[in-house]
Formats: structure tokens, C-alpha cells, sequence
């Protein structure tokens, strides 16, 4: 069974609890390693992920079902430096779609429908996961139950679809053509493109050159999304700019291409210092990094969509903003 196919499988066994445990020890390595979003800790066991994040995200939201919008697979070519680091990811991302009917994280229940936007990334050995990463867009529900502790986005929010006329979940081989042709475009695009920036124009790290000029950039609860590239540079990528002129893309977890897709992951892939305004919170001057997760639809030599996760409450707690705190007092 390919890795996509067990990532598949793993998400239908986790709608059935009773046998969850069973098909999952399958699938997991003795040293199996998890890793979430703001404020859930790192878990080692299967056992310790499923009682501190699995069960009580089914316990306070009623009827869960998971919608997967994307499922890809590969190799990973993650290093800035583009040497091989061996080793194969998957990732997948779409909605859980529940009622918010138990208390979470300390708020209340509110009763009504919600859609947490999910992104998965797990890392093989031999077929067996011995690493995964997870992120939800915490912002992206906060503001969906009237408690939103940031500025309104600048982007449009609760956007946050499938790719275009395409299949996204992509269980099959991919023609390795189309894998290079991606592969190729992002590393161009992150590693010589983003970093490129001579902290005075946008123009310098030449996206135009890599996004379509109609490009869906899908952004992260707090910013929003932007629906062409001019939108994309004034909502998102000039105040993101203003605040972090020095962010600079490190070796990343995993960077990874099947297809017209590329998906990437990483904890602290992105180091910066906070030297502007942003989302109403003045320069700190810290040192700050970003968790994050990416997956891009190339269409021809340029991405047509990207889907943006970024851990929220990890980065302004590192300005010393405690954002889960803040929506528990609204």
C-alpha cells in the first residue's frame, strides 16, 4: 500500500474510535513523534496524541467529519542549500465540519456549526509514520464564534476551498514530468524569489514571476484571502514586509512536489525580526519564527492557488500576546 493510501486509511480509521487504536498501531513507528499548533504540546505515543488533542477536539465538537480537500505525497527538497534530505512526506489539508457543542481550549460552547480548517503532515520510514505535524487555523474559528482577538483581516474571510478543476487528493503516481516542473518553480520561488528581498521593493523578489496575476492566495484567520496578485501584495505581502523586512526561508521540514501540487511544512522555516506594526501589535524587535504549512496548484510555469496556514498564536506569543487569552475575555 502506497503512503498516500495509508495517510487515506488513517483518516478513515479515526472516524471509528472503537477501532482506531487498532489500525493506527499499524501504521505508527515505536518512536512516533506529534507535533500541533499553539498551546498543545509535542506528544511521543499514539496513546498520549489521543487523549491530549484527538479526543478532546471529538469530544467538544459533536459529529465531526473531516472534509479533505488535498492529499499529496513525495519526496522531500526542503534544504536551502537543495541537497537531498531523503525523505517522504505527505500532507493533506481541507475542513472539519462540526457543531462547537463542548467547551475547548476554556471557551464556552456556542452551539452552532463550525468549519476548523486542517492541515496534516506525516513523514515515512519504511512505511510506517514516524513524525506528523498538524496545524488548525485557531483565528479562523475564534472569529467564526464572535471572538476574534486580532484587527478585522484586510484579505476576505472563511475562504478556504478545494483546487479548481482539479482532483486534489491525488492517490495515484504522478507523472514525474509535472513533479520536476513544480518542484523546480517553488524552490525557485522561495528560496531565490522570497529571499531575494532588498527590504525597499516588492518588486525585488519578482512574484509576479511565480504567482499568476489572478492568483487565489488562500490566507490564515487574521489576514484573510486574496483573490488576485495585486491583492495579494497590498493585503498580505506589503504589511507582512513592513513588519518582518528581514524574513529570510530556512531549511524546511519538508518541501515536496507531486504533480501540479506542492505542498510544504515547517516549524520555524521562516526566522525574522519584528520591526513594524502588525495586526495592531507595535515592533518588539524579537527575534521571531514561523510555523507554517503551504500547498500550491501550478498551472503551466506559475501558481494559480496557494493555501496558507501559519501558527497565529505561536507567533504573538513570541511578542509576548497571549491571543488565546485575549478571545477568552472577549
Amino acid at each position: 500500500m502506497s503512503q498516500k493510501k495509508i495517510i487515506a486509511k488513517h483518516f478513515q480509521a479515526l472516524e471509528k474510535p472503537a477501532t482506531a487504536a487498532v489500525v493506527m498501531a499499524a501504521h505508527l513507528a515505536d518512536n512516533f513523534t506529534w507535533h500541533g499548533p499553539q498551546p498543545f504540546q509535542s506528544c511521543h505515543s499514539f496513546q498520549q496524541w489521543l487523549s491530549s488533542f484527538w479526543q478532546p477536539l471529538t469530544n467538544a465538537f459533536s459529529d465531526l467529519r473531516r472534509e479533505t480537500h488535498m492529499l499529496v505525497g513525495g519526496d522531500s527538497h526542503g534544504k536551502a542549500d537543495n541537497s537531498f534530505d531523503g525523505r517522504y512526506w505527505v500532507g493533506a489539508t481541507g475542513y472539519y465540519c462540526a457543531t462547537f457543542s463542548r467547551e475547548w481550549l476554556g471557551l464556552p460552547p456556542t452551539g452552532q456549526p463550525v468549519r476548523l480548517r486542517w492541515g496534516d503532515f506525516f513523514r515515512f520510514e519504511d512505511n510506517l509514520i514516524v513524525e506528523s505535524y498538524t496545524l488548525i487555523d485557531i483565528v479562523d474559528f475564534l472569529q467564526q464564534i464572535g471572538r476574534n482577538p486580532l484587527p478585522p483581516s484586510r484579505g476576505i474571510d472563511f475562504v478556504y476551498p478545494p483546487p479548481t478543476a482539479i482532483e486534489g487528493v491525488q492517490l495515484g503516481d504522478s507523472a514525474a514530468a509535472k513533479t520536476d516542473l513544480s518542484m523546480n518553480l517553488i524552490r525557485d520561488f522561495l528560496f531565490d524569489g522570497l529571499n531575494n528581498f532588498d527590504q525597499q521593493s516588492l518588486s525585488s523578489m519578482g512574484v509576479d514571476e511565480f504567482f499568476h496575476s489572478n492568483v487565489k492566495w488562500y490566507g490564515p484567520g487574521g489576514i484573510g484571502a486574496c483573490l488576485s496578485l495585486a491583492e495579494f501584495q497590498q493585503y498580505h505581502q506589503q504589511p507582512w514586509l513592513e513588519a518582518y523586512p528581514d524574513r529570510l526561508v530556512q531549511d524546511l521540514d519538508s518541501l515536496f512536489a507531486d504533480g501540479d501540487f506542492v505542498a510544504s511544512s515547517a516549524w520555524a522555516g521562516v526566522k525574522a525580526k519584528h520591526l513594524g506594526r502588525y495586526l495592531n501589535v507595535e515592533a518588539t524587535d524579537n527575534n521571531v519564527t514561523f510555523n507554517g504549512m503551504d500547498f500550491w496548484l501550478r498551472r503551466d510555469d506559475k501558481f494559480v492557488e496557494n493555501w496558507v496556514f501559519v501558527d497565529m498564536l505561536d507567533l504573538f506569543q513570541q511578542f509576548g500576546v497571549d491571543l488565546l487569552q485575549n478571545a477568552r475575555e472577549i
